[in-house]
Parts: structure tokens; sequence; C-alpha cells
């Protein structure tokens, strides 16, 4: 596999120690702070080198449902990761044909890096539940430690008992993020009615979303 054809950070080239590979996921319907600030605590957490973000190319769990495309998604990622040296954006999944599975990302992550380094996939506590009735989800516990980031005071009983009946040996670790009380759903909700997103994702993905006129935002109306 090429690394520079899908624009992967290098990593493990020195084989004397173990890297560690941060892998946020998502839609990013649009990246907000609470994505940043859950990267930002795992790569200090769990001393990870690198955070990369893949915004989902053509999310399974969102067949049929209206997404802004993989290019604006990705896009509005580059720019909210830009000033941050240890996070990279990635085309990875946007430019995969067919619809993006997590457990097809890793697969092809653990064939591209050497064995020295070790993945760890972010997503919220609450797909962490759901995670065992993704698609070979055996496949994803055998490749990637789960990183589960949790809103503060989040009930975990449901996340555990998905995890331990599951019969497969997951690897999870649970971080507490107040910032993840943003979601996605609520900055869109925000720009369609003319609301401000300042202070819920970075000025630069504001100010792309309302160039581009995504999730209902007016031409030169730009609230910040």
């Amino acid at each position: 596999m090429e690394q520079e054809r899908f624009d992967l950070p290098q990593l493990g080239q020195d084989s004397s120690r173990t890297y560690r590979l941060g892998i946020m996921g998502g839609t990013f319907d649009p990246i907000h702070n609470g994505h940043l600030v859950a990267a930002e605590q795992a790569y200090d957490d769990l001393n990870l080198d690198l955070v990369v973000f893949m915004p989902a190319g053509s999310p399974a769990f969102k067949q049929g449902k209206k997404i802004a495309s993989g290019e604006d998604r990705y896009a509005m990622t580059l720019l909210a990761t830009s000033d941050n040296p240890h996070f990279v954006a990635s085309r990875f999944e946007v430019d995969r044909p067919g619809i993006t599975y997590t457990s097809e990302t890793l697969r092809l992550l653990k064939e591209h890096y050497p064995q020295n380094v070790e993945l760890y996939f972010i997503t919220g506590a609450d797909a962490i539940a759901d995670i065992v009735r993704w698609n070979n989800s055996a496949s994803i516990a055998k490749n990637a430690t789960l990183v589960g980031a949790t809103r503060p005071g989040y009930n975990l009983d449901k996340a555990a008992g998905a995890i331990d009946s599951s019969g497969i040996d997951f690897h999870v670790i649970y971080l507490e993020v107040p910032a993840l009380a943003i979601s996605s759903s609520y900055l869109r909700e925000r720009v369609a009615k003319g609301q401000s997103l300042r202070y819920l994702t970075p000025d630069s993905v504001t100010g792309y979303l309302h160039k581009h006129q995504l999730y209902g935002a007016k031409a030169g109306k730009y609230a910040r």
C-alpha cells in the first residue's frame, strides 16, 4: 500500500520503540469542539504519538440519510485540525469507494503500518454499546483498542454490558470528556435557525459552512 496515496502519517520507523496512533472516526457533519477536546484528551491520557481524523466516506449507519458531502466534511475537518501539530486530517475513508466500514479501515491500517504501531480507535461511549453489531466487529477488536469518550455522569452500564456479553475480546478504555455535551446535530439545528456557533466549533469551520451554505446557512449571513 502506497503511503503517499492514502495521505497517512509516517510512524514505526524506530523498531526499538512502540508507536501509538489514535484514529478519530466519525461523520464530522460538522466537526465540533467536542471532537477536538476528546482527541486532545486521548492524546494526553493515552500517550499517543498522533491522532488522525478520518471523516467517513459513506457511513454504513447513515445510508439513506442526508449528510454533507465527503469533500465538505473533509475540508471542515482539515480546517479544524490544521493548527494542532499532533492532529492530522486524512482522506483515507473519503476516497475509498463503497460503504465505509470501521473494520475495513482498521484492517487496512494494520496492514499498512509495521507491527510496532498500535491503533486506538476513538469514538463516543454510546457507540461502544453498538460496536458489537458493526460489520466484522471481531476484526475491530483484533486490530485496535477502543477508546470510548464519555460525557460526565454518563452511565456506562449499557456499553459495558454489550461488550461483556459479546463473547469478543474487546479492549476498551473510557475517557470522561466534558465538552462532549456538544453534538453535530445541535450545531446543524443552530445553523438552520441562524444562531451563533461561537465556542462550539472553530471559527474556520463556521466560515466554511456559511460560505458553502451547508445545513441551511443563508448566503451572506455569517452567524459566528
